[in-house]
């Protein structure tokens, strides 16, 4: 998810200016953080928030599937959509800038939700001794 996002960025191809993780550290901190911090901590935030969500979907979900990934990828969108985006003020669902933000970030977070169930199913089946078809 986060290669995809910082490929649309720098293509030019994104609906927004900047990835949403350096936008929120902006937002926290100030633009007086020289620029190599700025991004060592949104890259950091980001990276751990999908982490941190990642364990917890192998400790709540059993077994994991694609299907729990993509359902933790459509949580976590909505959330950012109704909390993060108002927060830059950027509007819900990102509609004070385009509503591409959404529909965008939609198909990024069933990208993070998918892999990281795909993921968690094959290291979980491979452990257990299952074929990958049955842990379905």
């Amino acid at each position: 998810m986060s290669i995809l996002m910082f490929l649309a960025v720098v293509s030019g191809t994104s609906p927004m200016s900047q990835p949403i993780p350096k936008a929120v550290v902006t937002q926290l901190f100030g633009s007086y953080l020289p620029k190599p911090m700025l991004m060592a901590f949104a890259i950091g935030l980001h990276l751990g928030y999908g982490g941190v969500f990642g364990a917890i979907l192998a400790w709540i979900a059993r077994p994991v599937t694609i299907r729990n990934g993509l359902a933790l990828g459509i949580g976590l969108w909505a959330l950012m959509q109704v909390t993060f985006l108002p927060f830059l003020g950027w509007g819900l669902f990102g509609t004070a800038i385009t509503p591409a933000i959404a529909v965008a970030m939609f198909v990024l977070h069933l990208v993070y939700g998918g892999v990281l169930g795909w993921a968690l199913d094959r290291e979980l089946s491979s452990m257990s001794g299952e074929s990958p078809t049955t842990a379905d």
